[in-house]
Parts: structure tokens; C-alpha cells; sequence
């Protein structure tokens, strides 16, 4: 009987001991937030490492020497950035004597969008993928972690999960869905005539703020147009996170590295920005990230955030647009409620069956939020 082939995964702190090439040769080139160059430019920056409460503790899984497998993991001191909230399962941990931090965090830092976390080569990827699991739950118990958690991963990831010992959660997002519209009043064509009208008064409305908006991408992103978005990225940081994730050095790399990957949303007047929308492009979505203003101005957040995105996504055949978490405003705007997953692994077996209970409850509220949600949307019922 042929002996198993002989995977070996170790760990890294710093994503630039690892080549590039090796890096996204595991990626699906749909997503870009698990490319080399963006988690890179989140190190190089310090908006992760040092002081942060996110450590990063990649795991590398080589057969034979080559890299066949990745997973993007950090050692957490908090819960901060993550979007899956374990807040309540930490004081309840430690209400009960336990330490909850640091625990072990697969993920992509401050982005709640969905993509692989089991990064593979596609002719290894089961075997990578239950070696990174494997070797990040003994990681965790060996170093009495309390916990391990793998969230915004993919139907699939979320599926095998429980496989190898790790609790499902569910959670919501809004996206919207491309229908495969030749424009945007195709899209609109297909809503209720109440909210039909209410968007096209609500895009009027946000168009009369006194000046123009524009998309920018790749070379058309200029410096200049990132010292505007830090005022705005700054302004929204302080009063949602109370500090932003981000350090102002990310946006100077995001300038060399990643404007290709970028869709900067722009409202000026006057001579100068005023608000701005953050989104990143993928293979198939558009990802919207951060959003900011220097004036308040009716309905330009909607038009910047949303239905800008939309313009862009129909213009470029992109199949969806994922509009961050959280905001059942989305609804109205033609973003369908949409199931985000996550998986998690406990160490402390009393504490895990308590908190599998909770997540058996809240999948079924989850499930039923979403059907109603569903029921309720912006598009035409059949008989309208």
C-alpha cells in the first residue's frame, strides 16, 4: 500500500520571506485581498504587526520542498477588525476564569468579504487544505490557544469544516446580483415601481451637490487623490473604530502596488474632494471597502457607495457587488440579503458545547431573517 505523501507545514511572521509567485500560484485570482501584494502592503504599512493585536502567524504547506498550500493567519490580542463578533464569547470565557486572548485568527484583516482561506494549488487542494487545518488546530492546542477561527470563507470551506472538528457559524451580508443588465435602468426595470422611483430620485438628488463625480482606476489614481481619501478614511475611522486600521503608509503602497486592483469613487467641487467611496475590484465582484466625506450632502453616500457600484459592475460584466457588512438600508437599493460563513474551533470543551448550542440557534434565526428579508425586497413580486 502506497505510504500518504508527506506534507509539511511551518510557520512565518512576515509575508515577504515567501516569493509572490509562490504565494498567488495558491490563490484563485478572484479575490484580492488574499494576494501576496495586499496582505504585503497590510505588513509593510503596520496597519498589521507590532502593536496592532494582529500578528501574523502564517502557515506554509510544502510537499517534496514546494509550496502547495497557504493559509493567511494571524494571532489576535482582541477582536477588533474581524466583523464576526466573538465579543460576548470572550467575556463570558474569561467571566469564567478562562483567557480568551490571544486566539488564532484565519482571515483577511478589517475586510469582511468572502474568498478562499485554505489557499491551494488546485492539484493539492484537499491534501493542503487538511494539513493547514490540521496543523492549525494542534498550533492552537499546543500553545493552549483558546480558540481558532476561519472567517468570510467560501460555501465550500464552510461545508468540510465541521469534518475536521470546527463549528459552523452563518451571518448576512447585502450583495447585489447582476442579472446580466445591459444598464442601469435594466437593473431598474426589474424593482417595484415605488422603489424604481425612489432610486432615481434619491441618484437626481445626490447628483445636484454642485459638482462631479468621478471613477478612477490603475495609472488615472493619482497621490493627490489619496491625501483627499485619508481626510475622508480618517473622519469615518474615528467615529466607527474610534482609531482607523489603516496607517496612512498603506494607502502610499496601495498607490505602487495596488491600483489596478482599485476602483476610487470621487466627488469634487469646487475645486476640491469632498467625499469618496474605496472599492476593490475582483475576477467576478466588486468589493466596496470604505467610504468618507468632508460634507454632508443628501444621498451622495448612496450614489458613491451603491449605485456607482453598480454602474461600474454592469459597465465591466461583473457578476455581483459585495457592500461590506452590515446595513439593511442596502435593501432597498436592490441588495439581496446573502449568507456569509465562518468556522470556528474551541479548546475548552465545556465552553465549545455552550457556544455550538448558541450557534445552532442562531443559524436558524440567521436562515429565517434572510428568507424574510428576501421576501420583502425591492424587485417585482410575479403579477406586478
Amino acid at each position: 500500500m502506497p505510504e500518504s505523501p508527506q506534507i509539511e507545514v511551518s510557520v512565518i511572521g512576515d509575508i515577504s520571506t515567501i516569493p509572490a509567485t509562490d504565494w498567488d500560484a495558491c490563490t484563485d485570482g478572484q479575490d484580492p485581498f488574499t494576494t501576496h501584494r495586499f496582505l504585503l502592503a497590510l505588513e509593510e504599512s503596520g496597519s498589521v504587526g507590532d502593536g496592532t493585536g494582529w500578528a501574523p502567524r502564517h502557515l506554509v504547506a510544502r510537499l517534496e520542498g514546494e509550496i502547495i498550500g497557504l493559509m493567511p493567519l494571524y494571532a489576535k490580542g482582541h477582536s477588533q477588525g474581524e466583523y464576526v463578533f466573538d465579543h460576548a464569547w470572550a467575556g463570558a470565557y474569561e467571566r469564567a476564569g478562562g483567557r480568551y486572548y490571544p486566539k488564532l485568527q484565519c482571515a483577511v484583516p478589517f475586510t469582511p468579504a468572502t474568498g478562499r482561506r485554505l489557499l491551494a494549488k488546485s492539484e493539492h487542494s484537499e491534501l493542503a487544505s487538511g494539513a493547514l487545518l490540521t496543523s492549525a488546530m494542534q498550533i492552537a492546542e499546543e500553545n493552549h490557544v483558546s480558540s481558532f477561527h476561519i472567517t468570510f470563507c467560501t460555501e465550500a470551506e464552510y461545508t468540510h469544516g465541521p469534518k475536521y472538528g470546527l463549528m459552523q457559524r452563518t451571518g448576512q451580508q447585502f450583495h447585489w446580483e447582476n442579472d446580466g443588465y445591459a444598464n442601469f435602468d435594466a437593473f431598474l426595470a426589474k424593482l417595484s415601481s415605488r422603489k424604481r422611483k425612489m432610486i432615481r430620485k434619491e441618484r437626481r438628488l445626490a447628483q445636484e451637490f454642485g459638482g462631479e463625480i468621478i471613477q478612477l482606476t490603475g495609472d488615472q489614481i493619482q497621490p493627490e487623490h489619496w491625501d483627499a481619501f485619508w481626510q475622508f478614511y480618517q473622519d469615518t475611522g474615528a467615529r466607527k473604530w474610534g482609531t482607523p486600521y489603516l496607517t496612512r503608509e498603506f494607502f502610499n503602497i496601495a498607490q505602487q502596488t495596488l491600483r489596478d486592483d482599485i476602483l476610487l469613487v470621487l466627488a469634487k467641487r469646487d475645486g476640491h474632494y469632498i467625499a469618496g467611496a474605496l472599492n476593490f475590484i475582483g475576477g467576478e465582484t466588486l468589493f466596496g471597502r470604505y467610504w468618507g466625506c468632508a460634507e454632508d450632502h443628501p444621498y451622495l453616500h448612496f450614489e458613491l457607495c451603491y449605485y456607482q457600484a453598480i454602474d461600474y459592475a454592469i459597465a465591466h460584466r461583473l457578476a455581483r457587488v459585495e457592500a461590506g457588512a452590515q446595513g439593511e438600508h442596502k435593501l432597498a437599493r436592490g441588495y439581496m440579503p446573502s449568507p456569509v460563513y465562518s468556522l470556528h474551533w474551541i479548546g475548552d470543551e465545556g465552553f465549545e458545547r455552550a457556544v455550538n448550542q448558541f450557534l445552532t440557534d442562531e443559524r436558524a434565526a440567521v436562515d429565517e431573517d434572510i428568507e424574510f428579508l428576501a421576501a420583502i425586497g425591492p424587485f417585482k413580486k410575479s403579477g406586478d
